[in-house]
């Protein structure tokens, strides 16, 4: 069989052009990527830092005697409930409002969200309320300011909670089942 010039010529040409955009660019040094971490971990240190200067400011402002958790996470009890304290596995069952930092309400269970049940140490509520719950007993009122990471972090809730909002929560805790 008798090939046609032109389609080599085709094939030749799409070889060629494919080598022309395949961009062979020099893999980033160590160097460079070292310097783009640090970079990258100082920019980090001082968004955490500004955000916690607020947080600070705010309860300052309020006159909350806060604890203040390793991760963050600040809390006050200000009404001790009379019920066991919570344990991972068990569910909880708690009333809340969610603040911005701003002080506009964005959820309400007595408004529109209505109770919120979850299973402790499972997942399926902001890290921040999964590490306050352990510190609390049924009955418990609290009042809870969680970092946007402790949060919905850099994306937000994608409806009513913006990109790296931190949030005061006032919740209580209706229920504690094993």
């Amino acid at each position: 069989m008798k090939q046609e010039p032109t389609g080599i010529l085709i094939i030749l040409l799409c070889c060629l052009l494919f080598a022309a955009c395949n961009d062979h660019k020099p893999a980033m040094s160590s160097d460079n990527k070292s310097g783009l971490q640090e970079t990258l971990i100082d920019a980090n240190k001082k968004a955490v830092l500004s955000e916690d200067q607020q947080i600070e400011g705010l309860i300052s402002r309020y006159g909350w005697k806060m604890n203040k958790t390793g991760t963050g996470l600040r809390y006050l009890i200000y009404k001790q409930g009379a019920g066991l304290p919570a344990k991972k596995g068990q569910t909880a069952t708690i009333s809340c409002e969610v603040r911005l930092i701003s002080g506009d309400i964005v959820y309400s269970s007595s408004e529109n969200q209505g109770l919120k049940k979850f299973k402790i140490g499972s997942g399926g509520v902001e890290p921040g309320i999964e590490e306050a719950i352990l510190l609390l007993h049924k009955g418990d009122k609290a009042k809870l300011v969680l970092p946007s990471h402790l949060a919905f972090g850099l994306a937000g809730d994608q409806d009513r909670i913006p990109p790296k909002a931190t949030l005061i929560y006032d919740i209580e805790v209706i229920e504690i089942n094993n």
